[in-house]
């Protein structure tokens, strides 16, 4: 075997391995080549063995990652070439699915592998050593999969590409007399694999004669139940469903082989099964993503053939005893399932009282809240009807408004899941979220189902609106909301939210990538709730325009009256202020909640007020405003607009709703503690005190590695003590469970327990109120130090003529420069692209940066900032220090 990228000569190695598949005649003997990372070998104990088994048309070397991983980890890893692939043997005979489970077997016995073992599959491997797991579970202790299908529904045609290849026409000349499957299959890794990589998964494919494994491989594929491997994969596929040792998927779901249907049917047949979707990954997920240290540290976690460690993450010298003790403030909580209120308002003599209303052209469309439990109760029958119940997924992608909040409490009701995702993620962003949460129906507007249909969403289709009868087949819709809503006879559901079951898929905004999945069940929905009436006093009485979704959808559950604007709630900014004022006067609003930048649009297009509009915003109490970091001007601004309301800026995020709260007096202390030079005070901005039953600690920053090559961390202990700046943690019983499908990701936010690391960066000040610095990805990593971003970019948008501002970092991580980019009014005829600022403006920035110690490199104007679509307000500064680092090498940067 020649040299190859990532495996030590050494693990390279022979054996020869008698038969007992019916495939051989007795008394065969095949020479097996196969990768061994000799972990043990000298006596030191092990942890237990990792049987890796490629698919078609791979080999052992797909492994290399996890055989490096495996010895420091006290893993033995030993990674085989199934027989007429890679370097094993070719034998010259048809080898189907029941022989390469039997192959798999001799090889086991004959090098003499015993428990605890753990087996390790991708492709048609992962169907192989599932095989061997459900035959072989004495010694087994975990399972570990990536990409692989164990079961084909008969109404659903195999992937393309394998129809493809086993056209007759295709199938010898493609996978055999060519190398046409080959390297398709390799063109699939996302980025493209290295030359000496993809040389390296070719080496052992140089003939035809050495292909002839890839091409039975190909011919093996069950399509149907007639093919002679169709036993033993149902088989296979029926026996895994017993399976209790711990499994761990982790998937490509860019794979156009083994997509998310695939990975859907092993959870149902798994259901106790962690997953992980690496999102941006293909079919060859193992050199897309690293899919060995995830399972590694899977194996840890999750005590696999060992003990777990006698000491939690997160435990350490120098806790802050305070900080870091245990809270239990999740199963004692008091619940009472989201819906309550609304059941016992809609029972009550306040009956007819408006429950929720709508702005339309035609004026606002309004429920009562009997008339809203009426609906609700008509629209989980309904759904009960079809057969979705506790458990079911169901996506919602309707606009706020009537129909959705009906939506909303009709599922919970009936136990199922919410999947909700902001059309504001994008074409692409919203079918990612979509298809990563797998729904098993989708609801919503004509637009969302025309995407469903072009995006291959999975899940059952109902309309929102009742469509033509042609229109609802081009569409595959099966009901629309108006035929849940006939069937009212069995209206008077039990409710089904018992309080642990998952109740929501909340989806984050994608400002800081790709959208997550944040789940929640019903417990913490309803202490979300509690949170909210126990921090901002609102409940029932309470009349709430909601510019912001998760509280227009609160409100029935605290029984306030809401009413969603007149507005695209994609874009925040198109709230304009007579909009604002319209809702308010609809249903005699005491409470506004919108973001910083549909207040910017509201300050913008208030000269157009009315009379009636003015007098409805000056009976608001209680002005609301969160989603990004406020400057206090802007505050100012909007208490002139509506001077009898308290302005509160709660800080919280998907997986939190609520974390702290300040309001606009507490804003100007806090100013005025900074310009005192109070401990702790400024370089941020400062959001105030822990909501109810919520505790908040930061773990300190530091620059990993001896040589300042690593990026910034927050690895010190939790600590609540004044001026040390770190990652901010939560402990609260309304933070979320966990994130779905993305279990790595739910380890790194929770690895310090009790809390969850909200990726957020800020300090304590002497009055125990948190700021708010910035985000820890977007830490700039100076000579002199670490700077973060906030402070900073607030103090630049005082400056005139500036908009907006990001500071970022360029350059190597230790030593990056400083630079500043600004949004500002550019004159006409200027282009479109960024500039060096004027020599004012530098000036003004640079002394604004010299007055907090910081030097900049470099003032950069800018037309437009990237701000995520959700608020409007949160800077895409990874995307703006990229395009900084190309327009200051003297590069074509483009537009921002």
């Amino acid at each position: 075997m020649v040299a190859l990228p990532g495996v030590d000569p050494s693990w390279s190695a022979y054996l020869d391995v008698p038969s007992t598949s019916t495939a051989d005649a007795p008394g065969t003997s095949h020479r097996w080549h196969y990768l061994d990372n000799g972990a043990g070998a000298d006596g030191t104990p092990v942890k237990g063995t990792l049987l890796c088994v490629h698919g078609n048309p791979t080999w052992s070397f797909l492994w290399r990652t996890y055989l490096a991983a495996g010895l420091p980890e006290g893993w033995r890893v030993v990674a085989v070439d199934q027989l007429d692939m890679g370097y094993s043997a070719r034998t010259g005979v048809f080898r189907r699915l029941e022989h390469r489970i039997t192959d798999l077997e001799d090889f086991v016995a004959a090098l003499g592998l015993h428990g605890p073992l753990v087996t390790v599959g991708h492709d048609w491997g992962g169907v192989v050593s599932l095989g061997y797991a459900h035959r072989n579970r004495e010694d087994l202790a975990g399972v570990i999969l990536t990409n692989t299908a164990i079961h084909q529904e008969p109404d659903r045609p195999i992937p393309a590409p394998l129809r493809l290849a086993l056209a007759p026409g295709v199938h010898g000349l493609g996978t055999r007399t060519t190398t046409a499957f080959l390297d398709v299959t390799l063109a699939l890794a996302r980025p493209a694999l290295q030359p000496d990589v993809r040389a390296a998964f070719r080496a052992p494919y140089g003939s035809a004669a050495d292909r002839r494994g890839i091409a039975n491989f190909v011919s093996d594929i069950p399509a149907g139940p007639s093919h002679p491997s169709y036993a033993a994969l149902t088989s296979t596929a029926e026996g895994i469903r017993s399976l209790d040792v711990p499994v761990l998927m982790m998937w490509g779901p860019r794979d156009p082989i083994f997509s998310d249907p695939y990975l859907e049917d092993l959870a149902r047949r798994l259901p106790h099964a962690d997953i992980h979707r690496f999102e941006r990954a293909s079919h060859l997920v193992q050199e897309d993503a690293d899919t060995a240290a995830t399972a590694m540290e899977w194996l840890t976690a999750r005590a696999v053939a060992v003990a777990p460690p006698a000491d939690g993450p997160g435990a350490g010298p120098g806790a802050d005893p305070e900080a870091g003790a245990p809270d239990p403030t999740g199963e004692d909580t008091p619940y009472s399932p989201l819906g309550q209120r609304l059941r016992e308002l809609a029972a009550g003599p306040g009956s007819s009282a408006t429950a929720v209303a709508e702005m339309t052209a035609d004026g606002p469309r309004t429920l009562s809240w009997k008339e809203l439990d009426d609906d609700v109760s008509a629209v989980a029958a309904g759904l009960a009807a079809l057969g979705y119940g506790p458990g079911s997924r169901v996506s919602l992608l309707v606009p706020p408004g009537l129909d959705l909040t009906v939506l909303i409490y009709a599922c919970l009701r009936i136990g199922a899941v919410i999947v909700v995702a902001d059309a504001g993620l994008g074409a692409r962003g919203l079918s990612r979220a979509v298809r990563s949460a797998a729904p098993d129906v989708v609801i919503g507007i004509e637009r969302a189902l025309l995407a469903a249909r072009a995006f291959g969403w999975p899940g059952k289709r109902i309309s929102a609106t009742t469509l033509p009868a042609a229109r609802r087949r081009a569409l595959r819709v099966d009901a629309s909301l108006g035929d849940l809503r006939a069937a009212r006879a069995d209206a008077d559901l039990a409710e089904h939210a018992a309080p642990d079951d998952d109740a929501a898929i909340l989806f984050t905004s994608g400002s800081t990538g790709p959208a997550k999945g944040v789940v929640y069940t019903n417990r913490q929905l309803s202490a979300m709730r509690d949170a909210v009436e126990s921090t901002l006093g609102l409940g029932p009485g309470a009349s709430l325009v909601a510019g912001f979704a998760p509280f227009a959808l609160l409100g029935p559950a605290l029984g306030a009256t809401s009413v969603t604007p007149d507005m695209d709630v994609t874009a925040p900014g198109t709230l304009t202020a007579q909009a604002l004022a319209d809702a308010a006067a609809a249903v005699e609003a005491t409470v506004v909640f919108a973001s910083p930048a549909a207040l910017r649009n509201v300050l913008a297009t208030s000269d157009e007020l009315s009379s009636a509009g003015r007098a409805a915003l000056g009976r608001i109490s209680l002005m609301l405003s969160a989603g990004a970091p406020i400057p206090l001007a802007l505050l100012e601004s909007v208490q002139d607009l509506v001077p009898a309301a308290a302005l509160h800026t709660p800080y919280g995020m998907t997986e939190s709703l609520l974390v702290a709260d300040i309001e606009l007096d507490g804003v100007r202390r806090a100013a005025a503690a900074t310009a005192a030079g109070q401990q702790g005070a400024g370089n941020g901005v400062c959001v105030g005190l822990p909501v109810h039953r919520a505790r908040v600690a930061v773990s300190p920053l530091s620059i990993g590695g001896p040589d300042r090559d690593a990026i910034c961390e927050a690895t010190g202990a939790p600590t609540t003590q004044p001026g040390v700046t770190g990652e901010i943690l939560v402990e609260a019983p309304h933070v979320k469970d966990r994130y779905f499908r993305l279990w790595r990701t739910q380890q790194d936010a929770a690895r310090t327990t009790p809390w969850h690391r909200t990726g957020d960066i800020g300090h304590f000040d002497a009055e125990g109120r948190l700021w708010v610095e910035g985000r820890l990805g977007h830490v700039i990593t100076s000579a002199e130090g670490i700077v973060t971003p906030v402070g900073l970019e607030h103090a630049l948008q005082e400056l005139d003529g500036v908009r907006l501002a990001a500071v970022v970092g360029v350059g190597p991580v230790g030593t990056q420069a400083v630079v500043a980019v600004v949004e500002t009014a550019q004159p006409e005829g200027r282009g479109r692209r960024g500039r060096l600022a004027d020599t004012d403006l530098a000036a003004g920035a640079r002394a604004v940066a010299r007055d907090r110690g910081i030097d900049l490199a470099a003032v950069i104007a800018a037309p437009a900032l990237p701000v995520d679509i959700r608020h409007n307000a949160k800077i895409d500064r990874a995307a703006v220090g990229a395009w900084a680092a190309v327009f200051l090498s003297g590069g074509r940067a483009g537009s921002l």
